[in-house]
């Protein structure tokens, strides 16, 4: 987990974009941050707390088309 001196999972980067990554493997599609979130390649994120946030995607509408 995170070097800082709090409890673990209370990183004070959490719920913000300065936590880094601890582990990536991105032939997985996944990384792991310091305050224990997991970050997916599609934008998903699974936080310690078992709280997921969906994956974060453009509608069909605003996607480039190859002409």
């Amino acid at each position: 987990m995170c070097s800082h001196q709090t409890p673990r999972f209370s990183c004070p980067a959490a719920d913000n974009a300065t936590a880094h990554a601890v582990a990536a493997h991105p032939e997985q599609g996944w990384t792991l941050l310091c305050d224990g979130a997991i970050v997916f390649d599609d934008t998903g994120e699974l936080h310690p707390d078992g709280s997921v946030i969906p994956p974060h995607r453009a509608p069909a509408e605003r996607l480039p088309v190859a002409a």
